[in-house]
């Protein structure tokens, strides 16, 4: 289960990084910078040792990226800024999962259990609690809305993407081919970078800075130092090692065993949100997230089962 463990650890660290570099560039520049560094990492796996733009799915890869990658991690993006990193991660995480059930339900017929209804409730009931205004009065009433708005679209990008890559994997079957995680990785992260590059490119030329002093300057050269180094942790722990370890953890442990550690991850984010934040959660809030991700990992069960 270590596969699975750091995968959990990993995807918190990347977060916290996330809204690290959110809060330097914006975060439509920040998600930009994460999928080319992911993008170049990805590539040299990919084009070294796995299979390329090969695996008989390459299409549907590149159609699932361009919605969880781009669609999903921009808005997730514009989330971080407004919620934080803990209740961004739990909205997101948690919701991913109930919307992906029921897009599969409405898309390819997969009928829902009555297991899996009750722990989306459970799921909708935490996070309604955790996000719950009277709890966060250092958000302001407008951005804690627009957080909730683009915490959702995040959420179904996300939940829309695995479904997407779940027929992508179909494909390779009946294609009698295989695929491995880092080569599949690499060809979702393009079709992310795609949607991405352009609104990001855009912003990046109307918001470049005037020329400094050399005083000033400096002082720019060390914060662009500081940058790159979170920019780099936050591709090695997301898209790059973390997607590496899930599925790796996936490769030799069942899915049962597996996906309900990952879906701890909302609660392991919290001790990092803290140290490196100083995102103190209230009661009201570690109740609701607990709640949450105990759905969370009741769904996982279910959909096994």
């Amino acid at each position: 289960m270590l596969p699975a463990f750091l995968a959990t650890v990993l995807f918190s660290i990347s977060v916290i990084c996330a809204s690290r570099t959110t809060r330097m560039l914006g975060g439509t520049t920040a998600n930009l910078y994460r999928l080319c560094v992911s993008t170049v990492l990805l590539a040299i796996w990919a084009h070294t040792f796995g299979k390329g733009f090969g695996g008989g799915a390459f299409a549907i890869f590149f159609l699932s990226g361009f919605i969880g990658f781009g669609v999903g991690d921009l808005a997730l993006y514009q989330t971080l800024p407004r919620l934080g990193p803990r209740l961004t991660i739990l909205m997101v995480h948690c919701l991913a999962a109930p919307l992906a059930a029921i897009t599969e339900w409405l898309w390819l017929g997969t009928w829902l259990s009555s297991a899996e209804i009750v722990s989306g409730l459970i799921i909708l009931a935490g996070v309604g609690v955790a996000l719950a205004p009277g709890e966060h009065q250092h958000i302001a009433p407008k951005a804690l809305a627009r957080g909730i708005a683009l915490g959702l679209v995040a959420a179904l990008g996300q939940g829309l993407g695995a479904v997407v890559t779940r027929k992508a994997y179909g494909l390779v079957k009946l294609n009698g081919q295989s695929i491995d995680g880092g080569t599949a990785a690499y060809q979702r992260i393009l079709g992310g970078l795609i949607f991405s590059a352009l609104p990001a490119l855009w912003l990046m030329k109307r918001d470049r800075p005037p020329a400094a002093d050399s005083v000033v300057g400096a002082e720019i050269g060390s914060q662009r130092r500081s940058l790159w180094l979170w920019v780099l942790v936050n591709s090695l722990t997301g898209p790059t090692l973390g997607v590496g370890c899930y599925q790796w953890a996936l490769e030799n442990n069942p899915s049962g065993v597996v996906l309900p550690v990952v879906a701890t991850t909302p609660i392991v984010v919290i001790p990092f949100a803290y140290w490196f934040e100083g995102d103190r959660p209230g009661a009201r809030s570690l109740v609701g997230g607990i709640v949450a991700v105990a759905g969370a990992i009741a769904l996982a069960l279910s959909r096994v089962g």
